[in-house]
């Protein structure tokens, strides 16, 4: 029987997990040739979320358990509890229930057609309708910036097949964006939509930190745009600069008593270039962190415990 890796990143969803487990549990038990290991990688919770999963883990040993030493954020964790999965295939499914379980059986009949990465889009969403439009408009961006091809309306939710993750591996990049590293890996790509839910307890971890964060890290990880866009508007407004002080200077030939040269253009002028300057050195900041975060090459985290991660035989659904 082939295994099935679902895995869940999880932080103080205690109102979410059990209904997860059981929802997956569930819609696994529809699918009679696989068996399943469902991988909860807890984020250092400060709620009973890691109560509840033990709880759960004690009574059904396919659910396992990884506890993080501290919350390592958004980006690594994840990607982490991927990485230690064992399956033929690794699903990837958050605690927040707007990743509906009932479309692993979808995901695992169009891995059977041969296809190695099976993608959730969004097509819609019941999330606030302006968010829902940014991201849009953010992912629209990322494709046209990005040096391959970035899949729009992409949150992480599919299935990646076990060589996928292995290539993803090979990329060991220390502060991963996965959504890029999937593209960036290639393989044969199936997109199944779906209307994304909405939450219905707890409250989204994001806010603007955490979403400019993913946003700029998904553009520094796939595209040099930004950097060469500094070279391209320094020689525009250079050329700007000098037609404007030619044109200055024979008007100031014609009307030589009249004409004054004011501060206000000066100053205005001043201010834009200036903070044209700071926009690109922020730029430029973005990519030697990213530089400086290779270098160290920390691991993605460090766990405080674990449970089941044992050699057992596999409990019969």
């Amino acid at each position: 029987m082939k295994l099935i890796s679902i895995v869940t990143p999880c932080y103080n969803e205690e109102g979410n997990v059990q209904e997860l487990y059981q929802r997956v549990k569930d819609t696994i038990n529809t699918l009679t040739d696989y068996t399943y290991e469902h991988i909860f990688i807890d984020n250092a919770s400060t709620d009973k979320t890691v109560s509840i999963l033990k709880e759960i883990a004690k009574d059904d040993l396919n659910v396992k358990i990884i506890v993080n030493s501290r919350n390592f954020g958004h980006m690594c964790s994840p990607v982490y509890g991927m990485f230690q999965a064992t399956g033929d295939v690794i699903i990837s499914i958050v605690s927040d229930l707007q990743d509906p379980p009932e479309m692993i059986p979808q995901f695992i009949s169009e891995w059977e057609k041969g296809n190695d990465i099976v993608l959730a889009i969004k097509k819609s969403s019941e999330e606030n309708g302006l968010m829902f439009k940014i991201r849009k408009i953010y992912y629209g961006l990322l494709s046209k910036l990005s040096e391959v091809e970035i899949f729009k309306n992409y949150t992480g939710f599919g299935l990646y097949d076990k060589k996928v993750m292995d290539a993803v591996k090979e990329l060991k990049d220390p502060y991963p964006f996965f959504r890029g590293m999937i593209a960036e890996v290639g393989f044969k790509v199936s997109k199944i939509d779906y209307a994304q839910p909405v939450r219905l307890r707890g409250i989204t971890k994001n806010n603007f930190y955490t979403l400019y964060d993913i946003g700029i890290l998904g553009i520094i990880s796939n595209s040099k745009i930004p950097l060469r866009m500094a070279i391209f508007m320094g020689v525009f407004f250079g050329i700007i600069s000098l037609l404007i002080g030619f044109g200055y200077f024979v008007a100031k030939l014609l009307y030589w008593d009249t004409m004054s040269l004011g501060v206000a253009p000066l100053i205005i002028m001043s201010s834009l270039m200036f903070s044209i300057m700071l926009f690109f050195i922020g730029i430029i900041g973005e990519y030697v962190g990213a530089i400086y975060t290779q270098v160290l090459n920390r691991p993605l985290v460090f766990e405080k415990e674990r449970i089941n991660f044992i050699e057992y035989k596999l409990k019969e659904i």
